[in-house]
């Protein structure tokens, strides 16, 4: 068992707490689950379930109650240790094999599910001395850097949009775009999937916030998006049913001119770099910020609502 005792217990390593968090955040795609999930794994303890924050996103409120087994250790050593190897343990994920994208995300919930495996049984064969279960631990500090927290994560995503904007392929800077979008939609809990081809036509993705559905057109020229593409996105928006709803991002802006076409009644809303931009430095919230769009379009029919006018 993790952190096996002899004579004084042995601290549980922090990576393996942040094993945790990884494993806690994948195993489930879709927040309800994922709430039923933690409710029922806590129900011995509601001290606990009491002070989660199911309202933010599942990798903050995984973290969060991973953080407060590691605060209380001393008090909460036995139900960490069946915790670790209960989910260490999971072979099937059933709420994985009903999305669209079954077979990334099975895969990203199999290895954070290996990983803390793996820290279970490191912990179960250390040798006696603190001495020699440091320097095994250091010994795979870097395959086990999974204690990533929410503005790590965003960090992480800022540097790599920084990354794309030198690369000089532009169209290998594209194809890499919509991973990055496909990472930060995962990060507040937009539930993302891939591109897809729908009768010959193109969709670059999809996104579930807030019971609506999104389409995703991402694109990042060297210049705006111009009239022209911002009708053929409304038009597929149109045809897809008449509760659909459509997000537009481009790096560069939109031209005045396709902006001032969706300015009195518009099926999508748009995202630039500036929005961008407030999201990866933490100035709004990216679910803030659809829902603040969202809010301008239906009231003023107006496609464009940048950060910066919502921020002030």
């Amino acid at each position: 068992m993790v952190g096996a005792q002899s004579g004084a217990a042995k601290k549980i390593h922090s990576d393996a707490y942040g094993a945790l968090i990884e494993a806690l955040t994948t195993i489930n795609w879709n927040k309800a689950p994922f709430e039923q999930d933690i409710r029922r794994r806590l129900r011995a303890h509601p001290e606990l379930l009491m002070r989660l924050d199911f309202a933010t996103t599942k990798r903050q409120t995984a973290a969060q109650l991973v953080h407060m087994l590691m605060d209380q250790e001393s008090e909460y050593r036995d139900f960490t240790i069946e915790l670790m190897i209960d989910v260490s343990r999971l072979d099937t994920f059933p709420n994985l094999m009903k999305q669209v994208d079954a077979k990334e995300l099975l895969a990203d919930a199999q290895a954070a599910v290996a990983n803390l495996a793996r820290w279970v049984d490191r912990h179960a064969g250390l040798v006696e001395e603190r001495e020699r279960l440091a320097a095994d631990l250091a010994a795979h500090q870097d395959e086990v850097n999974r204690s990533r927290s929410f503005a790590q994560v965003l960090q992480e995503l800022t540097q790599d949009f920084l990354r794309l904007r030198s690369i000089e392929n532009r169209q290998q800077a594209g194809r890499e775009f919509e991973t990055f979008l496909h990472r930060l939609f995962t990060l507040f809990d937009l539930e993302p999937t891939l591109a897809y081809n729908l009768k010959g036509e193109q969709i670059d993705g999809a996104i579930y916030y807030n019971t609506d559905h999104f389409i995703v057109e991402a694109k990042w020229l060297a210049g705006t998006v111009e009239a022209e593409d911002l009708m053929k996105f409304d038009s597929k928006v149109r045809l897809k049913s008449k509760n659909a709803l459509g997000l537009f991002v481009s790096v560069n802006g939109f031209s005045a001119g396709g902006r001032d076409i969706f300015k009195r009644g518009t099926s999508f809303i748009t995202i630039e770099g500036g929005d961008l931009y407030c999201v990866l430095e933490g100035r709004i919230r990216l679910d803030e910020l659809l829902s603040r769009k969202l809010l301008h379009a239906s009231t003023t029919g107006n496609c464009y609502y940048p950060a910066a006018e919502i921020l002030g």
